[in-house]
């Protein structure tokens, strides 16, 4: 056997290593559409993530032209009120030019135990999404800002009040550029602990 043969599975390994770490969050996307069913095949990977007694708490709401419209205009109004009115516009400029757009909501739940770990299972489910995207070239944006907070942004996608709350509002699209990043050894950042 040749010394230069690679299994399937190291191949697989180095393929989730360079996925890994060549993922980022795109800021700037082009104005080319993504067909849905690479959206809905995303979604797909976003939900085999590991999940606490296999609650599934996250929902996946795809935004059209009209709800995009109320967001727009809801996080305006937001950032009118505590900026003024030229940071405002600037940033309906800015949000007017995100290609496409989804929502990740997370269950509620009585016991704040359990509602922690639907959370973490929700977050996990936001990587899948982004690495499942990124492995079709579409590159995503995840979102945590005040407007996702407020009861009028559960109300125009649609979500239920008092049933789940926001994780994440997620642009999605082709980059446009693909910024470079750096992290830490990992050795600053681990402990052995004997």
């Amino acid at each position: 056997m040749s010394g230069s043969y690679v299994s399937t599975e190291s191949r697989a390994a180095f393929d989730v290593a360079a996925l890994l770490k060549g993922r980022r969050t795109i800021h700037e996307f082009t104005q080319e559409a993504v067909p849905e069913a690479q959206i809905l095949h995303a979604l797909d990977l976003a939900c085999w993530v590991p999940n606490h007694h296999r609650t599934e708490p996250w929902r996946f709401y795809l935004l059209g032209a009209v709800a995009r419209g109320r967001v727009i205009d809801l996080n305006t109004e937001l950032v009118r009120a505590s900026k003024g009115d030229a940071a405002a516009e600037a940033k309906r400029r800015r949000w007017d030019a995100m290609p496409g757009w989804l929502v990740l909501t997370c269950q509620l739940h009585p016991d704040a135990a359990r509602e922690r770990e639907d959370y973490a299972a929700c977050c996990c489910a936001a990587q899948n999404l982004a690495l499942g995207l990124w492995s079709q070239g579409i590159g995503l944006k995840w979102g945590t800002g005040k407007v996702i907070r407020t009861p009028d942004f559960l109300d125009i996608i649609g979500a239920v009040p008092g049933q789940e709350f926001a994780v994440g509002l997620f642009w999605y699209g082709y980059p446009a550029e693909v910024p470079q990043q750096a992290r830490r050894p990992v050795q600053a950042l681990t402990r052995i602990v004997a």
